[in-house]
């Protein structure tokens, strides 16, 4: 019920019923216009009002455009915090993307980057404690995102298929932004050094990637590569999952093409 009552969903249905629209329901109930319209579409198919077959066209399947920038992103954010899942009393499965409330640019960018990739297709937040969830849903999902399977990314193999590594070969940098965007940060380092008999403080700006798949790592890693950014890898414990930019020439390169959230 998208962490909403029954009571809730069934006013919103209501107003709607009556023709009140999808915004001005969302605003009255303080919900977001993602799940009123995901509430609305569930009720008019419930009582046959839905128009035909809505049969989207898939990029692998159909030889649809594929927006590959964007698309170059949103397989860096699914690697990062995405994950496919098929709900019983849905249809297709959807491909959700759970952003920090705190990046609000964030959630407008997964949404954008979900849109222009599935034009056709509904894309929707749906709020959590401290978060929002962006998803989006097609049937073709498992087509566009062949990484998706059983357990945990870090338990399965994560290799990109030889369509999906020339995307990211002419996109390398939003492939990258969209990791950093992730499971990533830009942070603000310190240390203290001896000048001229006085202990001076000094700041650094440094990029951090952690995740636990060594195959996720290492796509990212690899992509630093071709893109001339150094990098070291970081241990936590016995665990080297946090890959390190501190380097000044290359933090300036991830400046340049990611940025910090915001």
């Amino acid at each position: 019920m998208n962490g909403h009552g029954t009571d809730v969903r069934d006013k919103a249905l209501t107003l709607l019923r009556a023709g009140a629209s999808n915004a001005d329901v969302a605003r009255h109930l303080a919900i977001a216009p993602g799940t009123i319209g995901y509430w609305k579409h569930l009720d008019r198919a419930q009582r046959g009002e839905c128009p035909g077959r809505h049969d989207p066209k898939c990029p692998r399947c159909d030889g649809r455009d594929l927006d590959e920038p964007s698309y170059s992103y949103l397989v860096g954010l699914y690697l990062g915090d995405g994950h496919i899942s098929h709900y019983s009393a849905h249809r297709v499965p959807n491909l959700m993307i759970s952003c920090a409330e705190s990046w609000p640019g964030l959630m407008d960018e997964c949404e954008k980057a979900m849109r222009a990739v599935f034009p056709d297709n509904a894309v929707c937040r749906v709020r959590r404690t401290g978060c929002r969830n962006v998803k989006v849903y097609s049937k073709h999902l498992p087509c566009l995102f062949p990484q998706h399977g059983p357990g945990k990314k870090h338990e399965r193999t994560i290799v990109l298929e030889p369509w999906q590594q020339e995307i990211v070969d002419a996109h390398p940098w939003e492939f990258i932004r969209g990791l950093i965007h992730s499971d990533g940060c830009r942070i603000t380092n310190w240390t203290t050094r001896m000048v001229g008999g006085e202990r001076k403080r000094y700041e650094y700006p440094r990029y951090l990637l952690a995740n636990k798949s060594d195959d996720i790592r290492k796509l990212f890693t690899d992509t630093l590569d071709k893109l001339g950014v150094r990098w070291t890898t970081l241990a936590r414990g016995s665990d080297p999952f946090i890959v390190s930019i501190a380097r000044k020439p290359s933090v300036a390169l991830m400046d340049a093409h990611v940025g910090p959230k915001y």
